[in-house]
């Protein structure tokens, strides 16, 4: 049944006029993750409980693992990821007010467009998409040319994507800005106790401040701010009290200074179901 495709893990999900947008992800059938149809979405109406399957043309986004997916008002933008040939730098948008939905690839971008990833996350902050981290290819200029802070090499190896070589693989912790009126990339420099390079990390907003937790091999979970005025890194300090360290986990903005993280998967791999609230203006230990 159509309604079998509604199953799925690391999608992108967004609520928009009482109703609820949910778009890729993957099933798994007979032990083996199947990649869900990119040119469509499903809309579920939070009043009558119903869901819709809607068809979208155009520039359809390959099968894509681990991308970032964020809504400005009705339109959703899509960018990075893996497919069958490798990491992805492209951005994919689609206007959902449209009657007929279509999705275009944006290959007019200005700016330098950061190098190909997945598993990064992002914040929607006055018509701004910036992202954090993730796990992709650099070539070796990019690699020489970037501080050993920000990217972590996991391995190195070689791969050609379009008329570009990549040779390093690895972690990373850059904050990269897309204006979504002016279509121009640019990295900020930023300041502050950072966190350091990783991915599958969780994120939230708050007011003009990004938050950042896990995603790291570290034996407690940490939490980082991001002034997204100043570009002033903070790290709140837990030792005395903090979750053990974890990765694929949530973590939302429950009112205008606390935050709800629940789940993930533990360091030792282990899946994880407690849940804990901080509190971000006193400071204090999560609970």
């Amino acid at each position: 049944m159509e309604e079998n495709r509604l199953e799925r893990s690391s999608h992108a999900a967004f609520i928009r006029h009482d109703a609820l947008f949910v778009w890729g992800g993957y099933q798994v059938v007979s032990g083996q993750d199947v990649m869900l149809p990119s040119d469509e979405i499903w809309f579920c109406d939070l009043d009558s409980g119903t869901w819709q399957r809607r068809k979208i043309c155009g520039d359809v986004p390959p099968d894509l693992d681990g991308f970032c997916g964020s809504n400005i008002d009705e339109t959703l933008y899509v960018f990075g990821g893996r497919d069958a040939v490798g990491y992805s730098n492209q951005m994919f948008v689609v206007d959902l007010s449209e009657v007929c939905c279509s999705w275009r690839k944006l290959t007019d971008t200005k700016g330098t467009t950061p190098s190909p990833r997945n598993k990064h996350s992002c914040w929607v902050h006055r018509d701004r998409l910036i992202y954090f981290g993730g796990y992709g290819c650099k070539t070796i200029g990019e690699v020489r040319n970037t501080p050993s802070s920000s990217f972590v090499v996991d391995e190195m190896s070689w791969t050609t994507i379009g008329n570009t070589l990549f040779r390093c693989w690895g972690w990373n912790n850059e904050v990269n800005v897309f204006d979504t009126n002016t279509l121009t990339w640019s990295q900020p420099e930023t300041r502050g106790s950072a966190p350091s390079p990783r991915g599958c990390h969780a994120s939230a907003l708050l007011g003009n401040k990004g938050f950042i937790s896990g995603g790291a091999e570290t034996a407690q979970l940490d939490l980082f701010c991001l002034d997204l005025e100043t570009w002033t890194w903070t790290q709140f300090d837990f030792s005395s009290c903090s979750p053990p360290g974890r990765s694929m986990h949530t973590m939302t903005s429950i009112s205008d200074q606390t935050l709800f993280v629940y789940g993930g998967f533990s360091t030792d791999g282990n899946t994880l179901n407690d849940a804990w609230q901080f509190n971000t203006e006193r400071g204090n230990g999560p609970k």
